[in-house]
Protein backbone atom coordinates (compact mmCIF):
# COMPACT_ATOMS: atom_id res chain seq x y z
CA UNK A 1 0.00 0.00 0.00
CA UNK A 2 1.47 3.40 -0.95
CA UNK A 3 1.55 6.38 1.40
CA UNK A 4 -1.51 8.08 -0.08
CA UNK A 5 -3.60 4.93 0.33
CA UNK A 6 -2.42 4.57 3.91
CA UNK A 7 -3.40 8.17 4.66
CA UNK A 8 -6.84 7.64 3.10
CA UNK A 9 -7.29 4.37 5.01
CA UNK A 10 -6.59 6.11 8.32
CA UNK A 11 -8.86 9.07 7.50
CA UNK A 12 -11.68 6.80 6.37
CA UNK A 13 -11.55 4.88 9.65
CA UNK A 14 -11.33 8.16 11.56
CA UNK A 15 -14.42 9.54 9.82
CA UNK A 16 -16.34 6.43 10.88
CA UNK A 17 -15.00 6.59 14.46
CA UNK A 18 -14.68 10.31 15.10
CA UNK A 19 -14.25 10.16 18.86
CA UNK A 20 -11.38 10.52 21.31
CA UNK A 21 -11.37 6.92 22.52
CA UNK A 22 -10.83 5.54 19.01
CA UNK A 23 -8.27 8.21 18.20
CA UNK A 24 -6.18 7.53 21.29
CA UNK A 25 -6.29 3.80 20.58
CA UNK A 26 -5.03 4.51 17.05
CA UNK A 27 -2.61 7.32 17.82
CA UNK A 28 0.31 5.53 16.16
CA UNK A 29 -1.68 5.31 12.91
CA UNK A 30 -2.31 9.06 13.18
CA UNK A 31 1.37 9.75 13.80
CA UNK A 32 2.35 7.66 10.77
CA UNK A 33 -0.29 9.28 8.55
CA UNK A 34 0.76 12.77 9.66
CA UNK A 35 4.40 12.06 8.78
CA UNK A 36 3.28 10.88 5.33
CA UNK A 37 1.16 14.02 4.91
CA UNK A 38 4.12 16.20 5.91
CA UNK A 39 6.32 14.47 3.33
CA UNK A 40 3.63 15.00 0.68
CA UNK A 41 3.36 18.64 1.70
CA UNK A 42 7.12 19.13 1.40
CA UNK A 43 7.04 17.76 -2.15
CA UNK A 44 4.10 19.98 -3.02
CA UNK A 45 5.85 23.08 -1.67
CA UNK A 46 8.89 22.42 -3.82
CA UNK A 47 6.77 21.68 -6.88
CA UNK A 48 4.74 24.88 -6.52
CA UNK A 49 7.79 27.02 -5.78
CA UNK A 50 9.26 25.71 -9.04
CA UNK A 51 6.69 27.73 -11.03
CA UNK A 52 5.64 30.34 -8.45
CA UNK A 53 8.59 31.61 -6.37
CA UNK A 54 6.26 34.26 -4.89
CA UNK A 55 5.24 31.70 -2.23
CA UNK A 56 8.69 32.05 -0.68
CA UNK A 57 10.46 29.66 1.65
CA UNK A 58 8.02 27.42 3.51
CA UNK A 59 8.10 24.25 5.59
CA UNK A 60 5.32 21.65 5.98
CA UNK A 61 4.71 23.06 9.47
CA UNK A 62 3.97 26.44 7.87
CA UNK A 63 1.37 24.95 5.54
CA UNK A 64 -0.22 21.86 7.12
CA UNK A 65 -3.43 22.41 9.12
CA UNK A 66 -4.04 20.62 12.41
CA UNK A 67 -6.45 17.71 12.30
CA UNK A 68 -7.85 18.69 15.71
CA UNK A 69 -11.00 20.81 15.58
CA UNK A 70 -11.93 23.68 17.91
CA UNK A 71 -15.49 22.66 18.80
CA UNK A 72 -16.20 25.30 21.46
CA UNK A 73 -18.52 27.34 19.25
CA UNK A 74 -19.29 24.75 16.56
CA UNK A 75 -22.54 22.89 16.04
CA UNK A 76 -20.54 19.90 14.83
CA UNK A 77 -18.79 18.55 17.93
CA UNK A 78 -16.69 15.98 16.05
CA UNK A 79 -13.22 16.41 17.54
CA UNK A 80 -11.21 15.66 14.37
CA UNK A 81 -11.19 16.79 10.77
CA UNK A 82 -11.44 13.85 8.34
CA UNK A 83 -8.67 15.28 6.19
CA UNK A 84 -5.14 16.63 6.08
CA UNK A 85 -5.30 20.10 4.54
CA UNK A 86 -2.32 22.15 3.40
CA UNK A 87 -2.10 25.69 2.03
CA UNK A 88 0.98 26.75 0.07
CA UNK A 89 1.05 30.54 -0.07
CA UNK A 90 3.29 33.42 0.97
CA UNK A 91 3.11 33.46 4.76
CA UNK A 92 1.79 29.91 5.06
CA UNK A 93 -1.58 28.72 6.27
CA UNK A 94 -2.43 31.88 8.29
CA UNK A 95 -1.80 34.36 5.50
CA UNK A 96 -4.27 36.60 3.69
CA UNK A 97 -2.34 36.03 0.47
CA UNK A 98 -3.88 33.72 -2.08
CA UNK A 99 -2.22 30.44 -2.92
CA UNK A 100 -2.73 26.73 -3.48
CA UNK A 101 -4.78 24.46 -1.21
CA UNK A 102 -4.85 20.68 -1.16
CA UNK A 103 -6.72 18.33 1.14
CA UNK A 104 -6.53 14.57 1.19
CA UNK A 105 -9.52 13.16 3.00
CA UNK A 106 -11.85 10.28 3.61
CA UNK A 107 -13.58 10.24 0.25
CA UNK A 108 -14.30 12.73 -2.51
CA UNK A 109 -16.48 14.92 -0.28
CA UNK A 110 -13.38 15.65 1.81
CA UNK A 111 -10.79 15.79 -0.99
CA UNK A 112 -10.06 19.22 -2.40
CA UNK A 113 -7.76 20.90 -4.91
CA UNK A 114 -8.14 24.67 -4.82
CA UNK A 115 -6.48 27.95 -5.75
CA UNK A 116 -7.20 31.28 -4.10
CA UNK A 117 -8.38 31.84 -0.53
CA UNK A 118 -11.62 31.58 1.43
CA UNK A 119 -11.32 35.20 2.62
CA UNK A 120 -10.69 38.61 1.07
CA UNK A 121 -10.57 41.83 3.14
CA UNK A 122 -13.18 44.38 1.99
CA UNK A 123 -10.56 46.89 0.79
CA UNK A 124 -8.88 44.20 -1.30
CA UNK A 125 -12.23 43.15 -2.75
CA UNK A 126 -12.84 46.68 -3.94
CA UNK A 127 -9.38 46.89 -5.55
CA UNK A 128 -10.04 43.61 -7.38
CA UNK A 129 -13.41 44.88 -8.60
CA UNK A 130 -11.79 48.04 -9.91
CA UNK A 131 -9.08 45.97 -11.63
CA UNK A 132 -11.73 43.79 -13.29
CA UNK A 133 -13.77 46.83 -14.37
CA UNK A 134 -10.79 48.69 -15.83
CA UNK A 135 -9.27 45.52 -17.29
CA UNK A 136 -12.08 45.19 -19.83
CA UNK A 137 -12.05 41.40 -19.98
CA UNK A 138 -8.52 40.59 -18.82
CA UNK A 139 -9.81 38.75 -15.72
CA UNK A 140 -11.96 36.52 -17.91
CA UNK A 141 -8.86 35.86 -20.01
CA UNK A 142 -7.02 34.81 -16.84
CA UNK A 143 -9.84 32.42 -15.94
CA UNK A 144 -9.81 30.94 -19.44
CA UNK A 145 -6.29 29.62 -18.76
CA UNK A 146 -7.12 27.54 -15.68
CA UNK A 147 -7.53 23.77 -15.73
CA UNK A 148 -11.02 22.83 -16.89
CA UNK A 149 -11.70 20.90 -13.68
CA UNK A 150 -11.58 24.09 -11.64
CA UNK A 151 -14.85 25.87 -10.90
CA UNK A 152 -15.21 29.40 -9.53
CA UNK A 153 -16.68 29.47 -6.03
CA UNK A 154 -19.74 31.71 -6.14
CA UNK A 155 -21.08 30.64 -2.74
CA UNK A 156 -21.76 33.51 -0.37
CA UNK A 157 -21.88 36.11 -3.14
CA UNK A 158 -23.68 39.37 -2.46
CA UNK A 159 -27.22 39.42 -3.75
CA UNK A 160 -26.79 42.96 -5.05
CA UNK A 161 -23.92 44.39 -7.03
CA UNK A 162 -21.84 46.84 -4.95
CA UNK A 163 -22.39 50.52 -5.74
CA UNK A 164 -20.29 51.86 -8.57
CA UNK A 165 -20.11 48.62 -10.56
CA UNK A 166 -22.38 47.44 -13.41
CA UNK A 167 -25.05 44.94 -12.42
CA UNK A 168 -25.09 43.28 -15.83
CA UNK A 169 -22.51 42.27 -18.42
CA UNK A 170 -19.98 39.42 -18.53
CA UNK A 171 -18.19 40.48 -15.32
CA UNK A 172 -21.24 41.23 -13.17
CA UNK A 173 -21.02 38.01 -11.12
CA UNK A 174 -17.40 38.76 -10.21
CA UNK A 175 -18.32 42.08 -8.60
CA UNK A 176 -20.66 40.27 -6.19
CA UNK A 177 -18.05 37.80 -4.94
CA UNK A 178 -17.03 37.90 -1.28
CA UNK A 179 -13.89 35.87 -1.95
CA UNK A 180 -12.00 34.55 -4.93
CA UNK A 181 -11.39 30.82 -5.13
CA UNK A 182 -11.24 27.99 -7.67
CA UNK A 183 -12.25 24.53 -6.49
CA UNK A 184 -12.02 20.95 -7.70
CA UNK A 185 -13.16 17.93 -5.67
CA UNK A 186 -11.33 14.82 -6.94
CA UNK A 187 -12.23 11.26 -6.07
CA UNK A 188 -9.86 8.81 -4.41
CA UNK A 189 -8.88 7.33 -7.78
CA UNK A 190 -7.29 10.68 -8.64
CA UNK A 191 -5.40 10.76 -5.36
CA UNK A 192 -4.11 7.19 -5.52
CA UNK A 193 -2.99 7.23 -9.16
CA UNK A 194 0.79 7.50 -9.74
CA UNK A 195 2.66 10.81 -9.64
CA UNK A 196 0.13 12.70 -7.50
CA UNK A 197 2.34 15.68 -6.74
CA UNK A 198 3.37 16.11 -10.37
CA UNK A 199 -0.27 16.07 -11.45
CA UNK A 200 -1.25 18.56 -8.74
CA UNK A 201 1.56 20.89 -9.78
CA UNK A 202 0.38 20.73 -13.39
CA UNK A 203 -3.12 21.76 -12.29
CA UNK A 204 -1.94 24.51 -9.96
CA UNK A 205 0.37 25.96 -12.57
CA UNK A 206 -2.62 26.80 -14.75
CA UNK A 207 -4.00 28.86 -11.85
CA UNK A 208 -0.84 30.90 -11.27
CA UNK A 209 -2.11 33.92 -13.29
CA UNK A 210 -5.36 33.84 -11.27
CA UNK A 211 -3.52 33.68 -7.94
CA UNK A 212 -1.13 36.42 -9.09
CA UNK A 213 -4.02 38.65 -10.15
CA UNK A 214 -5.49 38.56 -6.63
CA UNK A 215 -2.15 38.85 -4.84
CA UNK A 216 -1.37 41.96 -6.88
CA UNK A 217 -4.39 43.62 -5.27
CA UNK A 218 -3.34 42.41 -1.81
CA UNK A 219 0.17 43.79 -2.27
CA UNK A 220 -1.19 47.11 -3.51
CA UNK A 221 -3.47 47.37 -0.47
CA UNK A 222 -0.57 46.57 1.88
CA UNK A 223 1.49 49.37 0.32
CA UNK A 224 -1.15 52.02 1.01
Amino acid sequence: MNDVKEIISFLTDLSENNNKDWFHANRQRYTDAKKMAEALCAELIEGIRGFDPYVGTLSPQDCLFRIFRDTRFAKDKSPYRPGFGMFVARGGKKTEHHGYFFQIGAGSEHNCVAAGHYFCPPKVLNIIREDILMGDGDFRQVLSQVDGRFQMDYSGSYKKTPAGFPSDGPDAAFYRLRNFGLWYYPDNDFLTAPHLVERLVDIYQTAKPFVGYINRAIDYNDEQ
